[in-house]
Order: C-alpha cells, then sequence, then structure tokens
C-alpha cells in the first residue's frame, strides 16, 4: 500500500466541514427570509381583503355612494356617517372598523375618499365618483426585532349611482 492511498487526511476533512458549514449558514439565512416574505405576504393578503370588503360595501350601496365620503377608522377616532344620513353606510363603517380592529395588524387605520367630493359632478359631467380606500398599518421590518414600518395599501374604483 502506497502511501498515496491512505485515505482523508485531516485537512482535506477541515475543508470539507468549512464547506459544509458555510452551506448550512447559508441555508439558514434563507429560511430567516423566507419566514419574514411569508409573514409580509400574509399580512398583505388581510389587508387587501379588509380594503376589498369596504370597496365591496359600498357597490352594493351604490345609491348612497356620498354618504361613504370622509370615513376614517382606527382603533382610536372614528368618524363614521351619522344614521340620519344613511343607516346602511353607518352599519358598514362600523362592521369595517370591527374587522380592522380584529385583523390583529399593528395601529390599522382607514380612511375612504371620495373624488370628486360629494355632490359634484365629475369632469365628464357624471354623476359617478372615484371612491379610494386607503389602509395603514405597521409591521415588523425584521423578523424578531421590535423595530416597525409603516405600510400602506390603496384600492381605487369608479362608482356610478344605479
Amino acid at each position: 500500500m502506497s502511501k498515496s492511498d491512505s485515505g482523508f487526511t485531516l485537512i482535506e476533512s477541515m475543508v470539507a466541514a468549512v464547506i459544509l458549514a458555510v452551506g448550512l449558514l447559508a441555508l439558514s439565512g434563507m429560511q430567516a427570509m423566507s419566514l419574514k416574505r411569508n409573514i409580509n405576504g400574509s399580512e398583505m393578503t388581510r389587508v387587501s381583503n379588509l380594503a376589498a370588503d369596504m370597496v365591496e360595501r359600498i357597490q352594493f350601496n351604490r345609491r348612497n355612494v356620498t354618504a361613504y365620503h370622509n370615513i376614517n377608522v382606527s382603533s382610536g377616532v372614528t368618524t363614521c356617517p351619522a344614521t340620519t344620513v344613511n343607516v346602511m353606510a353607518n352599519g358598514d363603517c362600523n362592521q369595517w372598523r370591527t374587522l380592522l380592529i380584529n385583523s390583529g395588524l399593528n395601529n390599522i387605520a382607514g380612511t375612504v375618499v371620495l373624488n370628486p367630493a360629494p355632490p359634484a359632478v365629475d369632469a365628464l359631467g357624471l354623476t359617478r365618483s372615484t371612491v379610494t380606500v386607503r389602509l395603514d398599518w405597521m409591521t415588523n421590518s425584521n423578523v424578531g426585532t421590535g423595530s416597525l414600518m409603516a405600510k400602506t395599501i390603496t384600492l381605487v374604483t369608479v362608482v356610478a349611482p344605479e
């Protein structure tokens, strides 16, 4: 048996261990990034559903679209249409507030604005309104840390009374 056929040396074994360790570290870094993206995707899905929920409520009550102008909903202050203006719009606002607060998102706030502001007519002379539903919330910028980052989603649609 010659000296070259004796098998792995200590240096070769250590080089193989270093290569394996670098690969495992890269894999663990990708795991943390994957977790962060998964949480971000989950939040975006919830917020998109909440914004779409209010747009659908407005579409359903399109004859009274002007009642939804200047809705402002948060955990602290809520501005909903008065029941004397429109009972259904008031109920939609309060239900949407409940959904936002129970969503589990940090400092979530929602607004609804009509453009042109009621009772105006748009640039084409039609009585339709552009409805903008905006949600703002805070999210963890890094998993496991306490740093928060502001995020916003905006849905815009055109609503015309029947």
